[in-house]
């Protein structure tokens, strides 16, 4: 039976496919170099589906996909209702708040509103809201780090891995919303009807197969 899996493009696919190689699933490269969005391992065992990293979490509620990997901002962002038996461990970084450097206190006693650009309006509004501040949303899909520079926003909440990009750009890391790393998420009905391929899946992925289903 074969296992279709949503895999996210850029920095968690090549890890991903990596590991599947590992327990023996081979994706022929011409394909990997192609256009092509869905392709199948030459055991026919999984096919593949590369999509945005936003996607990911869509096309396995909706049981296109039967899995997939995405990094845990993305379901923190997306809320969707799967499965999450495992975090495979890679793709560590921080979801975090920044500001530029000489403003970058935590103190918002004075803030009458505060505006925060972002690529998660979810997660930022709520932890906001958390702190009590209140605050102006402004939702980006690019560089959200060019908002204060320009002075569209005071705030961002981003993924921060070396901390370089904002160093570059004048602004520093004032809080740590949540720790992010690349998670293994299934769909509900897969879960069931497909236990025993899921469950090869997870061996693949982490052979200690240590971490148990957290949904």
């Amino acid at each position: 039976m074969t296992l279709t899996i949503a895999l996210a493009k850029g920095r968690l696919q090549d890890e991903t496919l990596s590991r599947l190689a590992r327990g023996g699933v081979c994706v022929a490269p011409e394909d990997l170099e192609s256009r092509r969005l869905r392709i199948e391992d030459r055991s026919g065992r999984f096919r593949l589906l590369l999509v945005k990293p936003a996607d990911v979490p869509v096309y396995v509620e909706y049981g296109v996909a039967d899995a997939g990997v995405c990094g845990s901002d993305v379901l923190a962002e997306h809320d969707a209702d799967v499965h999450e038996p495992l975090d495979l461990g890679f793709g560590r970084c921080r979801l975090a708040v920044a500001a530029p450097v000489d403003s970058a206190e935590c103190d918002y006693s004075h803030v009458s509103r505060l505006r925060v650009a972002t690529k998660y309006p979810r997660v930022a509004g709520a932890y906001f809201r958390h702190l009590g501040v209140p605050v102006e949303l402004i939702t980006l899909s690019g560089s959200v780090e060019l908002a204060p520079i320009t002075g569209l926003a005071e705030r961002i909440v981003d993924l921060v891995e070396s901390g370089r990009t904002l160093a570059e750009n004048g602004l520093s890391v004032t809080e740590v919303i949540a720790e992010i790393s690349a998670r293994l998420i299934v769909n509900r009905a897969s879960y069931q009807l497909k236990r025993h391929e899921i469950a090869q899946l997870i061996a693949l992925l982490d052979p200690a197969c240590g971490q148990g289903d957290r949904s």
